[in-house]
């Protein structure tokens, strides 16, 4: 007897149910990997996601739409830095020249390594997770304090007041009062002093954190004091802000990250033989998450400086090199730049 032969037919599922089973596993294997990520055993995602959306002007919804307030100040609380309480020693910045082509280290040789006519030099940094430059200023007496042209009404971009000081390098400084999130760049935070003057003083907007200036010899001294305090020191160009990172060579003891998380970073620091370096870090990037305030603190340390701080970072991160723009800032306005209040300038 002969066998009838069955012509099976493989099943096809239909394109379109082979869609939507496609996105209902797409969106349960990522709703897990989001519970996993935000509510799971990860507690350095959980402190890395707090305190970078905490320590935004804009996006701190980031953190307290998922966690409790007790919960964010637990983090905050084990994620900080607690700062040298000196002020920084003059004494111990003794300006000199070098002849010597033997340097101690790599970082020695990237600062030192040079034309001896050369007002400054740009180098590439680089870690976990980010990337920025730094600038290495040879002569501190060109350094200034610049400041939007509009105090009390309206800040400006870095690169108008680039422009309008003839400066060779321009770098964003303090921070400043944002109290309608709008940027505005209107109101400094704290005190600012630029040529021996006092020009801006909002109380009601300082945020905490000492002076950050250069005195009349072209030292950088950083120091918690009132601003009479200030003048007496003998400022010529300075702002409020921080935290400290290194005062008189001792590291700031930082817990965790420091509290800031990852984002774009700016800092400023002076090393012993007078050198001053700007840092700006890239953030908010594929290819650059950010820095933390080690990271921040280990560049500076790295590359001598005895005296650093930290500076306005996020979207205020910003670096212009002959009114060219050197990182990638991200504020999102004309250019990717944002107004501010006030800024370094070499001249």
């Amino acid at each position: 007897m002969r066998k009838k032969s069955v012509n099976s037919k493989k099943y096809k599922m239909p394109l379109k149910r082979r869609i939507v089973s496609f996105l209902c596993i797409f969106y349960i294997v990522g709703f897990c990997l989001f519970l996993f990520l935000f509510y799971g055993p990860i507690n350095s995602f959980k402190e890395f996601w707090i305190t970078s959306a905490m320590t935004t002007m804009n996006h701190r919804y980031l953190a307290t739409w998922l966690y409790s307030d007790e919960y964010i100040q637990k983090v905050l609380k084990n994620n900080s830095i607690i700062e040298v309480d000196e002020v920084s020693d003059p004494n111990q910045i003794k300006f000199r020249k070098y002849s010597s082509s033997i340097y101690k280290n790599k970082y020695e040789k990237d600062i030192l390594d040079r034309d001896k006519d050369d007002l400054y030099k740009v180098i590439e940094v680089s870690g976990s997770g980010y990337q920025g430059y730094l600038v290495a200023v040879y002569d501190p007496s060109r350094i200034s304090i610049a400041t939007t042209a509009y105090l009390g009404v309206r800040g400006e971009s870095i690169l108008t007041v680039s422009k309008r000081e003839n400066a060779i390098i321009a770098m964003n400084a303090g921070g400043f009062y944002d109290p309608d999130w709008n940027s505005n760049g209107a109101l400094p935070h704290g005190t600012v002093i630029s040529n021996g003057k006092v020009v801006s003083d909002y109380v009601d907007a300082n945020m905490g954190g000492g002076f950050i200036g250069f005195t009349n010899d072209n030292k950088l001294i950083l120091g918690n004091m009132s601003k009479e305090e200030a003048i007496k020191t003998g400022y010529r160009d300075a702002i409020e802000f921080g935290p400290y990172l290194i005062v008189n060579g001792k590291r700031s003891f930082i817990k965790g990250n420091g509290g800031w998380g990852r984002a774009p970073r700016t800092a400023i620091g002076q090393r012993s033989d007078g050198i001053v370096l700007f840092v700006v870090i890239n953030g908010r990037l594929a290819n650059s998450i950010g820095a933390d305030m080690v990271d921040l603190t280990d560049i500076m340390e790295n590359y001598g400086a005895i005296n650093a701080a930290n500076l306005d970072g996020g979207s205020s991160s910003e670096l212009v090199i002959n009114n060219k723009i050197i990182n990638t800032p991200v504020a999102g306005g004309e250019n990717g730049l944002r107004n501010m209040s006030t800024f370094w300038v070499v001249k």
